[in-house]
């Protein structure tokens, strides 16, 4: 199976993330939960969207299916015009490495390891010649203004620092879509907003960013809002 190509956001294109009447259902014993229940979306090339909803209403299984991290129970979701549900999991994997960039509310660093290192191990699993790794990481912490701090470990750098580390890592890949999970939940007010102006930045230039939240304060930063209430998109 060929991997996703993200392709630009016009008519005759495919969106970057098309997903029609998704469901997903947990099953527990005789208990069916169901998380999802016939969502449809579409985020196109150069998107930045921000899906919101409180704690329960579905979003993290949205980002866990629009992630490649799971399946949905029912229904169909394409990513670059490539049907996911034909994917075998290493093919996935693949994506989630290849076309997807993750940033997490609690960063997802390796500890007493250099942020260098932390930015250039996503590169290992793609086969990325050493020589390479050490380079393309070094340019991502450059250009989110890191380049002093490359060699110190996430417990010596601030929490918006190790955020950055973290956005630097998700962008050394070159992927076309980030998926950003409460990236400003465990940051004080101002380094959250330097987070939420460096994902306009990257934005700007034409990544195609998901941002997951619960918060409204940071949702209506983002160009667009979808709300997410007991497993439905709702306005």
């Amino acid at each position: 199976m060929s991997q996703p190509e993200m392709q630009p956001g016009t008519e005759s294109d495919w969106p970057v993330i098309e997903l029609r009447n998704v469901t997903r259902i947990y099953s527990t014993g005789r208990l069916e939960v169901a998380a999802l229940r016939g969502v449809d979306l579409d985020v196109w090339q150069g998107d930045f969207l921000a899906i919101v909803g409180p704690s329960g209403s579905g979003k993290s299984t949205l980002m866990n299916i629009i992630g490649c991290l799971d399946r949905p129970t029912a229904g169909s979701y394409r990513l670059g015009g490539t049907p996911i549900e034909q994917l075998t999991d290493d093919d996935l994997a693949r994506v989630r490495g290849r076309a997807i960039g993750f940033v997490f509310q609690s960063f997802n660093l390796l500890p007493r390891t250099s942020a260098l290192e932390n930015v250039a191990t996503p590169l290992l699993y793609q086969g990325v010649p050493r020589k390479e790794r050490y380079a393309r990481a070094a340019a991502a912490l450059e250009r989110l203004g890191l380049g002093d701090r490359m060699e110190h470990e996430p417990s010596e750098l601030s929490g918006g620092q190790q955020q950055r580390v973290a956005i630097a890592r998700a962008l050394v890949g070159e992927p076309a879509l980030i998926l950003a999970d409460e990236p400003t939940g465990n940051l004080d007010s101002q380094s959250g907003a330097d987070v939420i102006k460096l994902l306009h930045e990257l934005n700007d230039a034409g990544t195609t960013i998901v941002m997951i939240t619960h918060d409204s304060d940071v949702a209506v930063q983002a160009r667009r809002q979808v709300h997410v209430r007991d497993g439905l998109l709702v306005q």
